[in-house]
């Protein structure tokens, strides 16, 4: 296969949205303000604890119903089971954000959390 050594090339055209570092323009998509970083969503939080505390709780209710020192069948503990992770993972998630962003570890912020 012939290698083309004698090819010309061309710049491309620039688009106007195109910006260059030397005459950079103010671009609002990636500006932000501090304050809304400090803002604590106490809603956000409460919800997470709420279902942080309701995950473990249908977890050890399963546990101690599979285990048999609760009266109940299996399916109630698997049951209870699915609940459980599912309550406990979004609360373990939001919580370990808001603890972070409390604590000031680089990364987390308190504008991660949703806010209703």
């Amino acid at each position: 296969m012939a290698s083309r050594r004698n090819v010309r090339y061309s710049s491309l055209p620039t688009d106007d949205n195109d910006l260059d570092y030397e005459g950079s323009q103010y671009d609002p998509r990636f500006s932000y303000t501090p304050k809304s970083f400090d803002k604590v969503p106490w809603k956000s939080i409460a919800l997470a604890i709420f279902l942080l505390l309701l995950g473990s709780l249908l977890l050890f209710l399963s546990y101690f119903v599979l285990r048999g020192h609760m009266p109940g069948e299996k399916s109630q503990a698997y049951g209870l089971l699915a609940l459980g992770v599912l309550t406990f993972l979004p609360g373990f998630y939001e919580t370990r954000i808001a603890y972070y962003a409390w604590r000031g570890v680089n990364g987390y912020r308190f504008a991660y959390i949703p806010d209703y």
